[in-house]
C-alpha cells in the first residue's frame, strides 16, 4: 500500500511538472498577430499534456506555411518567417520564437463593380457599390472583398430582388508585382412586391390587426417591413406569440404573399419592482394591467409608486387610434403626494390626451384638470386649474411606440388662465435635450441640457407642482435632490420660475459591461435669467447588466450652497463630495 501511495504521489508530481509550450510572435501585432495565433498548430496543441519532443518539432515545421496562410487574407503574399525552437534543460519547457517580416502588401490595381437589372439604380445597392469599400490603391483584404459580395447579395434579397445573382466574382492576384484586380458583376433581375396578407388571430378585430401592418399590398417588397410588422404586433401586448412569414414568391406575377399568425396573450399582467437611488432612497412599484378589455383593443392600467420623496397612484384607460402602434387616446387619473424642496405638494389630476406621430416627431395634445395643495411651514394654498398643453418629442427612425429612455429632444408648452376657470395665470416652456456621441470606438461624449421658463402674473399662485427645482442624480450632481432653489424668509426651498441645467460627460467602456466616466454639471433653479449658476465636477462608474443597471457617481460642488439664512454668517455653505447611487431592476 505504501508503494502504491508513493507511485500515486510521483504521478501527481509528474503531472504538476508538465512541460509547457511558450510562443512569442514578433513583427506583427493587432489583427495580424491574432490571426497568426489562430492558424498555428502549436497554439492549438500547447495545452496538451501528452506532447513529446518529436511532436513539438513536427508542429514547429508547420510554422512557416501556417504564418504565410494567416497573412494572405490581409494582402501579404510573400512574408519572411523564421521560427526557432528551444527547450529549457531546467524547466523542460519548449520556447518557440517566431519572427515575421510581412513583406510588401498587395495593392488593388483595377476594381470593377457593376450592377445590372431593375435594381441597377436602387439607392441601397448603389450605396454599397459607391461606398469605396474596395478602391484602386487600397491594400488587399480578403474579408473586405468577401464582405462586399455578401452585403450586395443580402441587400438585394432583403429589398425583393429575389432572382439576383452574381455573374462575375473574381479576385486575381499577381504576387510578383504585388497587385490584384477585382471584378464583381451582379444582375438584380426584377423587384418583387408584396402580395396578399393573410392574418390568423382571434384576439382583436381584423381591421385593427391590419392597421399594425407596416406595408401595403403591391408595395415593393422589403423584408425589414416584415420585421417591423412583427415588432409592432409584439409591442401591442395583445399577443403571446407572433409569426410574420413570407410565402413562396410567384415568379409570374412577381408577388410575395405574407402570412401572419398570432396567439392571444393573457389579459391580466401584474408587475412588481424596486430600486434605490440617492434622490429617492428605497422605491417600489406595483401595477396591474388589463391588456385587452375588448376586441377594439382598449386597455387599462393602474400603478402605485412609493418612495421617500414621492407617492402616487395612477389609473390610465387607453384606446388605439389611427396607426395603433404610434397613436392613442388616453384618459389618466393621478393622485400624488410629493416633496419638492421644502414644499409638500398634493395633487389630483384628470388628464385626457391624444398622442400622434408625425414623421420623426411625436406630438401629444392634452388638457389637465388639476387640484393642487401646496404647503410650507407657515402657509397652505389650494389651486384649481385647467392646463392645456402641447408637446413634441424627437423619435428615432423606424420608431414603433416603444418606451424612450432618453430624449434627443423634448419640448412642451403648457399654461392656464382665469378665463378657463383657473386660480392662476401662467404660461410655461419646458425643453430637454440629450445627445450621446461616439468620439472613439470605446469613448463616448454625453451632452444633456434642460431649460424651463415661466410667465406668471403672481408667483405665489403658481402650484408647487409647476415650479422648478434643481440638484440631484439627474440634475446638478454634487447637490442634494432639489437643493438648488430660491428660498423664502425662513430659508425654505420654495421653487423658482425658471430652470437651466446642463451636463458634459465623457464615458469609457471597459470589459464585461463596466464603464467609467468623468463629468461636469451646471445649473440652477432661478427667478430671473442672469442669476448665478451652480457648478460641480465628478467621476463615476457604470455597470450594465441584463437585469439591472448600476450607476455610481462621486461629485464635488464647486459652488457654495445658498441656505437663504441671513441672520448668521454662514449663509453660503461649502459642500463636500457627494455620492450619487442609482440602481433599478428592469421590469
Amino acid at each position: 500500500m505504501a508503494l502504491g501511495l508513493l507511485l500515486f504521489l510521483a504521478s501527481l508530481g509528474a503531472a504538476g511538472a508538465r512541460a509547457a509550450i511558450i510562443i512569442d510572435v514578433d513583427g506583427v501585432d493587432g489583427d495580424l498577430k491574432r490571426n497568426v495565433l489562430i492558424f498555428l498548430s502549436l497554439e492549438r496543441y500547447k495545452n496538451r499534456n501528452d506532447m513529446d519532443d518529436q511532436q513539438v518539432e513536427r508542429l514547429n515545421d508547420r510554422v512557416e506555411r501556417e504564418v504565410a496562410a494567416a497573412l494572405k487574407p490581409f494582402g501579404y503574399y510573400d512574408p519572411v518567417v523564421n521560427s526557432e525552437l528551444t527547450k529549457s534543460e531546467r524547466s523542460r519547457d519548449w520556447h518557440v520564437q517566431i519572427s515575421v517580416l510581412p513583406g510588401t502588401p498587395i495593392k488593388l490595381r483595377e476594381v470593377s463593380l457593376l450592377l445590372g437589372g431593375s435594381g441597377a439604380n436602387d439607392p441601397a445597392l448603389r450605396h454599397i457599390v459607391d461606398s469605396k469599400t474596395l478602391r484602386s490603391g487600397q491594400q488587399l483584404n480578403h474579408a473586405v472583398y468577401d464582405g462586399l459580395k455578401g452585403e450586395l447579395q443580402r441587400t438585394a434579397a432583403t429589398l425583393g430582388y429575389l432572382d439576383a445573382r452574381l455573374l462575375r466574382s473574381e479576385l486575381l492576384v499577381d504576387p510578383v508585382n504585388h497587385v490584384a484586380d477585382v471584378s464583381i458583376e451582379m444582375q438584380t433581375g426584377e423587384r418583387y412586391h408584396f402580395g396578399a396578407t393573410t392574418i390568423e388571430q382571434n384576439a382583436i378585430q381584423e381591421s385593427l390587426a391590419r392597421r399594425y401592418v407596416r406595408y401595403q399590398e403591391n408595395d415593393p417588397f422589403d423584408a425589414t417591413q416584415l420585421l417591423r410588422t412583427q415588432f409592432a404586433l409584439d409591442d401591442s401586448q395583445y399577443f403571446s406569440t407572433v409569426e410574420v412569414l413570407p410565402g413562396e414568391p410567384d415568379r409570374a406575377t412577381l408577388a410575395v404573399p405574407v402570412k401572419i399568425r398570432a396567439e392571444p396573450n393573457r389579459r391580466s399582467r401584474y408587475q412588481f419592482g424596486g430600486g434605490y437611488g440617492t434622490d429617492t432612497l428605497l422605491r417600489g412599484t406595483a401595477s396591474w394591467e388589463n391588456r385587452l378589455i375588448n376586441r377594439r383593443g382598449h386597455s387599462f392600467r393602474t400603478e402605485i409608486r412609493a418612495a421617500s420623496q414621492n407617492q402616487s397612484f395612477t389609473a390610465r384607460y387607453q384606446v388605439p387610434i389611427g396607426d395603433p402602434a404610434l397613436e392613442k387616446l388616453s384618459l389618466k387619473l393621478t393622485a400624488q403626494n410629493e416633496k419638492l424642496g421644502d414644499l409638500d405638494v398634493n395633487s389630483v389630476d384628470l388628464e385626457p390626451s391624444i398622442t400622434q406621430t408625425l414623421g420623426r416627431w411625436q406630438r401629444v395634445l392634452s388638457g389637465t384638470i388639476t387640484r393642487t395643495t401646496t404647503r410650507d411651514s407657515t402657509t397652505r394654498s389650494v389651486a384649481r386649474a385647467f392646463i392645456p398643453a402641447i408637446s413634441f418629442s424627437a423619435v428615432p427612425q423606424g420608431y414603433l411606440g416603444e418606451a424612450l429612455f432618453t430624449r434627443a429632444f423634448y419640448g412642451e408648452v403648457r399654461g392656464s388662465h382665469s378665463a378657463l376657470g383657473s386660480d392662476s395665470n401662467f404660461l410655461q416652456l419646458r425643453l430637454q435635450a440629450e445627445r450621446a456621441l461616439d468620439i472613439a470606438p470605446q469613448w463616448h461624449l454625453l451632452l444633456r441640457g434642460e431649460l424651463g421658463a415661466s410667465m406668471v402674473s403672481n408667483f405665489e399662485d403658481l402650484p408647487g407642482s409647476e415650479r422648478f427645482f434643481a440638484g440631484g442624480d439627474r440634475s446638478v450632481r454634487g447637490f442634494g435632490y432639489n437643493d438648488l432653489s430660491p428660498r423664502n424668509a425662513l430659508g425654505e426651498k420654495i421653487g423658482a420660475r425658471h430652470l437651466l441645467t446642463g451636463t458634459v460627460e465623457i464615458e469609457r467602456d471597459l470589459p464585461r459591461g463596466f464603464g467609467i466616466a468623468v463629468f461636469t454639471d451646471f445649473g440652477n433653479a432661478i427667478n430671473k435669467f442672469g442669476d448665478p449658476l451652480a457648478y460641480s465636477v465628478g467621476i463615476g462608474a457604470r455597470w450594465r447588466l441584463p437585469v439591472v443597471t448600476v450607476g455610481i457617481d462621486i461629485a464635488q460642488s464647486l459652488t457654495k450652497l445658498d441656505t437663504g439664512v441671513t441672520t448668521t454668517g454662514d449663509r453660503y455653505r461649502s459642500l463636500g463630495p457627494r455620492l450619487h447611487l442609482n440602481f433599478s431592476p428592469k421590469l
